[in-house]
C-alpha cells in the first residue's frame, strides 16, 4: 500500500470519510455567521477577512439549504492539507513511502478531521500554511526563486481568509533572516512577492483602519477569554499534544529535532519553539500553531518510513498506530456517534464545537412560536451571532424578521428600527435589558429537547416593550466583540 502512490489514495478516503459525515447533526454556529455575513459581502469584518464568507455565498447560490455543499470547500481543503504534507516529505528527501507515511498521520490528526468536517476560516488558513510551508521547502532546496511569488500569491490570498497567517510567515522569514540561510532571500522574486501579497491584503487593510480596526479589539477580547474556545496557559501547552492525536506526538517530536539537526531546514524549528512562545504568551487559542505540524510529521515520517521499510511488522505496527489515531480523532471530532449518546460519552467535554452544531432548528421553532402570539411590528435582537444567523437561516418558515445582534459584524450591519412596537430578545441577561426597556416579560428559555448543555441551552427569550431611548442612540452600547 504504502509504495503504490498510497498519499493519494489516503487523501482520498480521508475526503470520503468526511463527506459521508457532513450531513449529520446541523450547522455550527460559525457557518450560520459565514451565511450571514456572505449575504452582505465587505472587504472586511470586525472579526474576518472576506474570503470564507465569499466562498459561503458562492456556495449557497448553487443551494442554500445543501450542508453538505457548504461543507464541500472544507473537504477539499483539508485533503490538500493531507497531500501537501506528503509532498513536504518528498521535499524533505521521502519517497512514496515516506509521503504516504506523512499524509496518513496527517489525515488521521484530530484538528484535521475536526477542521475539515466544516466550513471555517481555520481549515483554509490551515490550508494555505500548508501550501506556503511546502514552497518554502522548494526554495530552500536550491529551487526556482519564482516560487516567491507563488508564495506571495499564497500568503495575500491566506491574509484575506484569517490574519493569524501573518504570524508563521513572519516568523519563518525573521528566522530565515537570522540563521539563514540568507541566500534566498537574494533575488528580486522575494520583493515582488512581498508587494503581491501586500496588494492582494491591501483591500482589507483599508476596510480595518476605516472602521477603527476592531480586529485588533477582538484579538485581545478572545486573549481574556470571550471565546467559547479560549485556552489558558496550561490548557494551550496541554493541548498541543493533542491536536494531531497523542499517538502522534513521538513523530512531530522526531520530525521538530530532525528539522533542527539540518541547517537546510533549521529555521523551521526555531520558528515553531518561536510561535509556542508567542501564542502561550499573548493568549492565542491552542490551534494557532496547528499550521506547523503537517511540516513536523513529513519531517518525522522520512526517516522513520526508511526504518520501517526494514520489516513488514513495522510497517504493519505504523498502520495500525495511524489507523488507531485517526478512529479515536473520528470519534471525538466528527459526528459518529448518534446525537442521543453524546451526554454520556467524552465527546462534548474534548469537542466544545460538537454542541455548536445541534439545535438550531428547533431554537428557531421556539422563537417562531413566540413570534406568532405578537402583533406585526416585531424586532428580533440576540446576544451572539450564532442566535441570529440561525434565524437568518431557519426564520423564514416562521415569518421571523431579518434579527439584529451587538455582537461582532452583526453591530455594523445596524439595530432594531425604532418603529418596531415589541423586541423579542434571544439570550440577553434581564437584568441588561431593564436599562433598556421599561417592559419585559419572559416567554421561555431555549431548549434542545435533549437536554444537551451547549452555549444556547437554557437561555432566555424576553419580549420587550417601551424602549426608554430609540434603539439608534441606545445602539453603540449594544457593541461587542468576542
Amino acid at each position: 500500500m504504502w509504495d503504490s502512490g498510497g498519499m493519494y489514495w489516503v487523501a482520498g478516503v480521508f475526503a470520503a470519510v468526511l463527506a459521508a459525515f457532513a450531513n449529520r447533526y446541523g450547522y455550527h454556529r460559525d457557518e450560520l455567521y459565514f451565511l450571514a455575513a456572505g449575504r452582505r459581502l465587505e472587504w472586511g469584518y470586525a472579526d474576518q477577512p472576506p474570503v470564507t464568507p465569499l466562498v459561503a455565498r458562492a456556495v449557497s447560490a448553487i443551494d442554500a439549504d445543501s450542508l453538505v455543499l457548504l461543507r464541500v470547500p472544507a473537504i477539499l481543503a483539508a485533503a490538500l492539507v493531507v497531500l501537501y504534507a506528503g509532498w513536504m516529505a518528498r521535499e524533505l528527501g521521502g519517497g512514496r513511502a515516506a509521503q504516504a507515511l506523512a499524509a496518513g498521520a496527517v489525515a488521521s490528526a484530530a484538528m484535521v478531521l475536526g477542521v475539515g468536517h466544516m466550513l471555517s476560516t481555520a481549515v483554509f488558513d490551515l490550508a494555505a500554511w500548508s501550501l506556503v510551508g511546502l514552497l518554502v521547502l522548494k526554495v530552500l532546496n536550491d529551487g526556482d526563486r519564482r516560487w516567491w511569488l507563488a508564495i506571495g500569491v499564497v500568503v495575500g490570498v491566506g491574509l484575506q481568509n484569517k490574519v493569524l497567517l501573518i504570524f508563521p510567515v513572519l516568523a519563518v522569514a525573521v528566522v530565515l533572516a537570522v540563521i539563514g540561510p540568507r541566500k534566498v532571500f537574494a533575488t528580486r522574486y522575494f520583493p515582488l512577492g512581498v508587494v503581491v501579497a501586500g496588494l492582494i491584503w491591501l483591500p482589507y487593510l483599508v476596510w480595518q483602519a476605516a472602521n477603527g480596526w476592531p480586529q485588533w479589539e477582538l484579538s485581545r477580547a478572545i486573549a481574556d477569554g470571550s471565546s467559547g474556545t479560549s485556552d489558558a496557559p496550561i490548557e494551550f501547552v496541554v493541548l498541543q499534544f493533542g491536536l494531531m492525536g497523542p499517538l502522534l506526538v513521538p513523530l512531530w517530536v522526531f520530525g521538530l529535532w530532525r528539522l533542527w539537526r539540518e541547517p537546510r531546514y533549521r529555521a523551521f524549528a526555531v520558528s515553531y519553539a518561536l510561535l509556542f512562545v508567542v501564542f502561550l504568551v499573548t493568549g492565542g487559542k491552542a490551534y494557532y500553531l496547528g499550521g506547523m505540524y503537517p511540516i513536523l510529521l513529513a519531517a518525522g515520517a522520512v526517516p522513520v518510513a526508511a526504518w520501517l521499510a526494514r520489516n513488514r511488522i513495522r510497517w504493519a505496527a505504523a498502520g495500525f498506530v495511524v489507523a488507531l489515531n485517526a478512529a479515536f480523532s473520528a470519534v471525538l471530532f466528527l459526528p459518529v456517534l448518534p446525537v442521543s449518546a453524546l451526554n454520556d460519552s467524552p465527546v462534548l467535554a474534548v469537542n466544545y464545537d460538537a454542541g455548536e452544531t445541534i439545535g438550531w432548528p428547533e431554537f428557531v421553532r421556539q422563537i417562531g412560536a413566540v413570534r406568532s402570539e405578537l402583533g406585526p411590528a416585531v424586532a428580533i435582537l440576540t446576544a451572539n451571532y450564532g442566535e441570529a444567523g440561525a434565524i437568518e437561516r431557519f426564520g423564514a418558515a416562521y415569518n421571523l424578521p431579518t434579527p439584529h445582534s451587538g455582537h461582532n459584524a452583526y453591530w455594523w450591519w445596524g439595530p432594531p428600527s425604532d418603529t418596531a412596537s415589541e423586541v423579542i430578545t434571544i439570550g440577553i441577561d434581564p437584568d441588561r435589558l431593564t436599562a433598556v426597556f421599561a417592559d419585559c416579560r419572559s416567554a421561555g428559555h431555549l431548549d434542545n429537547g435533549l437536554d444537551l448543555d451547549n452555549d444556547e441551552q437554557g437561555e432566555p427569550i424576553l419580549v420587550c416593550r417601551n424602549p426608554r431611548a430609540p434603539g439608534s442612540e441606545l445602539w453603540p452600547e449594544a457593541k461587542h466583540l468576542g
